[in-house]
């Protein structure tokens, strides 16, 4: 490492859906000098609570530990490994997964780590996946159009089960003790940096885009009271209502978050962010036109305005919500690399498993390689990307996947295609409805992990029909916390000026084959119409083979009379 004594350095913390990843970045380039990674000790919990509680469909929770056993075990690898000193740390910053939210005491206390909560699910942080609030968000849905309440445009139309309101307003209904004892309801990302300042924050991503803060304000006390007479006091009572801005200075770290990480007390730490939003800056995304598509276990769609638009099926539009002075766009898809997992896991038989060895590749890379020997649209298939629901456009977790044009010649790489395919179709329908908004979609940013799947981005360039270029780091958000922790030093003026020294993309651009474009274009066309019809209400067969699976697992729990 090239390096001078007085060089300053920050570090990213990146909390994921199984794991959080430190990242060490001199200041003055960009440079990533170290990483390292933790996987939650207690990973996704949707089956049982570490206690044995089982839990229903559609809930994925986590425990609270695993997020500062990330600071306690990742931060100091990461910091030993780069050999830089604790004191040439300027700050610290992190970003999380969202809505991740969890209830607290006052004292931020998880309610789950108290004993006579911890055999209750709603104690426990409610994952971003966590759909089992679908209900609540149908009635916010309904009451808001009725009322005609005027942040509705500003979300597509629709709010999401995944979001704070729906998950909130499920915890009052369901478990109300609960939501009594919560003295505060709070995302996980600011709940951590509470941990790790001895301040509450708010950071003003999450709240504008999963809490509803538009125009200075929440969602009114007479609206949240007609959900729920108990619901009216929420934010007054369980949340903040000042907002601190992004790249701002949160506190300092105290003597015993020091202690965790390695790092000297009094050392900055930003304000919490969204791994997606906060990407955008390490991608080196300061201005319009470029849509950074953050690539994981979903997919998150962002991009920078300097006009206001509303975009039907988008996850929001807030005033500061990515960089200060503009308009941050985001939408998205609930699954992308959760498909590809899915069927790798569970649909591939042992003759590739046997093939995949032999070549020395993983499962992924088999099948990638196996299906890049085809041309668009020689496998005969088509599916919809909804195995984990639709967050943009149709914003319904209840909508489930869909495969046409299966024979008994089908093989797995066909159907691995096929998924990546959908996934593609998913982000072009997201694409199309901001450019039809008026929010013009030049180019295609791509960062997280599927970065590394060359079929992958090749199809996504071809089926989109627009450059892809890719993000410099391979670990986006984690950079983009570290340049969001030089800002809250004082490194920095501003997000941008530390964007255009600290992020960037690579040199190389995928460009589309306007061949292979063509063919897209006619299987676009029939994909639009099936994403239509199972999911705008022509047939609804989706949603009623979702509730009736609901109901025969509830079924199943009850005992059974052996009188």
């Amino acid at each position: 490492m090239n390096s001078s004594p007085q060089d300053t350095y920050t570090i990213g913390v990146d909390f994921g859906t199984e794991s959080g990843r430190a990242l060490i970045v001199r200041t003055r380039d960009g440079f990533e000098v170290a990483s390292a990674v933790t996987p939650y000790p207690h990973g996704v919990l949707d089956h049982a609570l570490p206690t044995g509680e089982r839990l229903a469909s559609d809930w994925a929770l986590q425990h609270p530990l695993d997020y500062l056993h990330v600071l306690q075990d990742a931060v100091p690898h990461a910091l030993a490994e780069s050999g830089v000193r604790p004191e040439q740390v300027v700050g610290i910053g992190i970003d999380f997964t969202a809505c991740t939210m969890l209830p607290t005491t006052l004292d931020g206390t998880p309610l789950c780590l108290l004993p006579q909560y911890q055999r209750e699910p709603h104690a426990w942080v409610k994952l971003w996946k966590h759909h089992a609030a679908q209900g609540q968000a149908d009635r916010i849905n309904d009451l808001a159009r009725v009322r005609g309440e005027p942040w509705v445009a500003r979300y597509g139309g629709k709010q999401s089960s995944e979001w704070f309101l729906a998950k909130s307003l499920q915890i009052l209904e369901e478990a109300p003790d609960v939501y009594r004892q919560a003295d505060r309801l709070i995302e996980a990302a600011d709940w951590v940096v509470w941990q790790l300042t001895g301040v509450e924050t708010r950071n003003a991503c999450t709240a504008g885009y999963k809490a509803i803060h538009q125009d200075g304000t929440f969602p009114s006390r007479d609206f949240l009271g007609a959900l729920h007479p108990d619901f009216a006091d929420l934010v007054d009572d369980k949340m903040k209502r000042d907002l601190s801005p992004l790249g701002g200075l949160a506190g300092r770290l105290t003597a015993e978050a020091a202690a965790w990480t390695g790092l000297l007390p009094g050392t900055a730490v930003a304000v919490a962010n969204v791994d997606a939003h906060v990407t955008a800056p390490a991608a080196g995304v300061t201005q319009s036109g470029r849509m950074v598509a953050v690539m994981g276990t979903s997919t998150c769609h962002v991009m920078i305005g300097d006009d206001l638009r509303d975009v039907p099926g988008m996850c929001g539009v807030v005033d500061g919500g990515i960089l200060s002075g503009k308009y941050g766009y985001e939408a998205g898809q609930s699954g992308v690399g959760d498909i590809f997992a899915w069927f790798v896991g569970h649909g591939v038989p042992p003759s590739e498993h046997e093939a995949a060895r032999a070549a020395g590749l993983t499962l992924h890379e088999h099948l990638s390689r196996e299906a890049s020997r085809q041309r668009p649209g020689e496998h005969g298939l088509l599916a919809l990307d909804w195995l984990s629901g639709n967050r943009s456009v149709l914003v319904d977790a209840d909508l489930s996947g869909l495969i046409v044009g299966l024979t008994l010649a089908t093989r797995p790489a066909d159907i691995y295609r096929a998924l990546i395919e959908a996934t593609a179709f998913g982000t072009r329908t997201i694409i199309d409805a901001f450019e039809t908004s008026g929010v013009k979609v030049r180019e295609l940013v791509i960062a997280g992990g599927l970065t590394r799947n060359d079929l992958l981005l090749r199809v996504y360039a071809d089926v989109t029909n627009r450059p892809l270029t890719l993000i410099r780091s391979a670990l986006g958000p984690a950079l983009g916390s570290a340049i969001h922790a030089a800002v809250a030093a004082g490194v920095y003026r501003n997000v941008e000026e530390a964007a255009c020294v600290m992020g960037g993309v690579r040199d190389e651009v995928i460009r589309p084959d306007a061949e292979a474009a063509l063919v897209y274009d006619e299987l676009y066309e029939e994909y639009t119409r099936l994403h239509d019809l199972f999911g705008r209400g022509g047939l609804d067969v989706m949603r009623r083979l979702r509730r009736t699976a609901r109901h025969q697992k509830e079924v199943g729990r009850e005992p059974v009379s052996t009188s």
